[in-house]
Formats: C-alpha cells, structure tokens, sequence
C-alpha cells in the first residue's frame, strides 16, 4: 500500500470525480474508484433517455479514467437502500405538503454509509468525493467549510454528514475554482470529460417531471395529485391549482393565475387538498422552528449565537441569533426573509464554516 495510504473515491463519472482521482492518483494515494448505481430509470416508468450518474455512459466514463490511470473500479448497487429510504421519504414529504431535499438525505445516510462501508472492507482509510467544500480538524471536531469558489459551494449539502464520516472525508476541490478543474481533466487527456454537461437534476427524475413520477409512485391519491383550490390569504377561492404536491413555498411560476399582480405560494394545506396564494411581502417571516439537528463545528452553541442561516443552496444567507431548545433551534432572523419551506434544510454558518444544519419544522411568525 502507498506511504500516503488508500482512499476509495466516489466516481460519478462526471469531470469532478474524475479529477478528484487523478488528482490524488498524480498525489501518490492508492486508489479505487466506486461508482454507486443508485437508481434504475427505466424502473421510474419515465420517457427520457437514462443520463446522469446512474447511466451506462457516466458509468463507463468513470471506468475509462480508472483504466487509464491505473486503480482498480468497482460499481457499488445501492438502489434497493436508496429506494427505500430517499425516494420513499421523496414522494412522503411531497404528500405530506413538504419540500424535501433528498441530496442531503443521501448523502448523510446512505451514500456516506455505503463507502465507508466498502473502505472498510477494502481497508481504506479515507474517502474522497467531488464535492466542492473543505474539511479540516477544529480543536476536538471535524468542520466542513465553503469551497473558495462560492458560485459551486456544496457545504450546504453536507451538514449532515456525522463526526464519524468527516474525520474520514477528503475533499480535494475546495481549494479549487471550477474552470481550473476543467483545465486538469484537458491536461490529463480528458477533454470530452471537461466539455461533458453538467445535470442539476435530480438523479431519480431526470426529465424533471416530478408531477409524472409522483403520479407514477402514488396509489389512492388520485384526487390530491390532480388538482384543488388556489385560496388567497383570507380563503377566498382564485383558481384551480393541479395538485398540491407539485408545488412549493415561495414559487411564483407556473401558478397560471390572473390576478393583475405577481402571486407567490404562501402555504400548502394538504389535509384540504389547498394551496394558500399571497403577495410576496406576505410570504416574509422572522423566525423559524428548525429539528432533525446536527451539529457540526460545535457539540453544542449557547443561546443567541450569531450565525449566517441559509434555507436553501442557493441562499446566500441571512444574519441571525439562534435559540437551541432540547432537541430544536429557533431561528430569528436580522431581517424577514421570504420562502421558508418546511422540509428543506437550513444551515447555520460562521463565516465559512458549517457550525450545523437541520430540517425546517415551520416559520413561525410573520
């Protein structure tokens, strides 16, 4: 085995991944690269072609690079953990009239899991991913930070990551900007890699049909899944909306309202099959509930820290005080922000690091 030691690396056959490999190969790691097939397109019942990190090509791509660089490539078959857990808590939060964000489901409880597992196995010390975040040792924690380049910043997806996992985590991009990654893989002889697009989509609804895949997912709730009332703030009935699953807190696209102004979804109500419209300054709230915690930087903060909360990835945050409460946060915030979303996450950040994360429970005031 090498002197730095043998890292298994997640290879989605993407340029990240890829060079996250070479990388580290050139570094003088014993390599080996896993693929994990972690869903079956075909299976979903959908029309579009299969793409992205499950296909045959990214597949294929990721094995090209092992061949020529010399380590060995495994394809790891998680679908039946990730259907189960992903994908089932996917479509439950969607009937549930919550937004879900199933990366971060993934990776703090399956895709994390599945490769320590196999390094374990394969006796690896570490693993490496194409993540563009850092990590480093802070006193007695292991801390995830923003990559220096903020505009591919994927910390936010990794707050749930445990102690356990990070301390066994590399990530070599975050000390990289984008197009100096895709320069790497041109220079290593990979410049269809390089050129390869990029999918934002998530990997089990490809065509981003989400209202299909739901549909297809679904049984008994045929009533819910094809439409209800669009209400205004005091219940008065604006139009018909096609399905209160399809919708989240905050869109203004897609409504097909004519109402003379732009119209935001405030609330979903599932129970009554209803989705609360309302002005933009409407959907603004100053404090939110926030559980599922867990903690990153610090076992444990002190009531009214300071932190920057963003309720999405592409947030760049708002200043606020944060109030633990047992096993909750309370989250004021230094001005109101709009489109709080039960069911997304939120991170908290001191300057760049991650001091934890959890899911939003419900804004609570306006």
């Amino acid at each position: 085995m090498s002197k730095k030691g043998r890292v298994v690396v997640a290879m989605s056959g993407g340029v990240d991944s890829s060079v996250v490999a070479m990388m580290l190969k050139e570094e003088g790691y014993d390599i080996i690269g896993i693929t994990m097939k972690t869903w079956d397109y075909a299976s979903s019942g959908g029309q579009k072609k299969e793409t992205g990190c499950c296909s045959l090509d990214s597949i294929n791509d990721a094995r090209e690079v092992a061949v020529k660089f010399g380590f060995p490539h495994y394809i790891l078959d998680i679908r039946e953990e990730f259907g189960s857990f992903v994908i089932d808590n996917f479509v439950d939060e969607y009937i549930a009239g919550r937004t879900p964000n199933p990366c971060v489901l993934c990776n703090t409880h399956i895709k994390w899991e599945a490769l320590l597992k196999r390094a374990d196995m394969l006796d690896a010390e570490f693993i490496a991913t194409g993540h563009y975040a850092k990590v480093r040792k802070h006193q007695d924690r292991f801390v995830v930070s923003k990559g220096i380049d903020h505009n591919k910043d994927q910390s936010y997806v990794l707050w749930g990551l445990s102690q356990r996992s990070l301390s066994r985590s590399i990530f070599p991009l975050g000390d990289y900007m984008k197009p100096a990654i895709k320069e790497k893989a041109i220079e290593y002889g990979f410049e269809e890699l390089a050129r390869k697009s990029e999918s934002y989509e998530i990997c089990f609804v490809p065509d981003n049909d989400y209202r299909g895949f739901l549909k297809r997912r679904v049984n008994g709730l045929e009533e819910e899944l094809d439409g209800g009332d669009f209400v205004d703030s005091e219940g008065k009935i604006i139009g018909k909306h096609k399905g209160y699953p399809f919708y989240t807190i905050g869109q203004r696209k897609g409504l097909e309202l004519a109402v003379g102004e732009p119209m935001y979804v405030k609330e979903i109500i599932p129970q009554t099959n209803t989705v609360v419209i309302g002005r933009k300054e409407e959907l603004e709230k100053q404090e939110m509930i926030v559980g599922g915690l867990n903690m990153v930087k610090y076992e444990s903060i002190k009531p009214g820290i300071t932190a920057t909360t963003k309720i999405r990835s592409s947030d760049p945050g708002t200043i606020s005080e944060l109030y633990p409460d047992e096993n909750r946060i309370r989250v004021e915030f230094a001005s109101n922000v709009a489109g709080v979303a039960p069911g997304q996450s939120a991170v908290f950040y001191e300057q760049d690091d991650v001091i934890g994360g959890g899911i939003i429970h419900a804004p609570v005031s306006s």
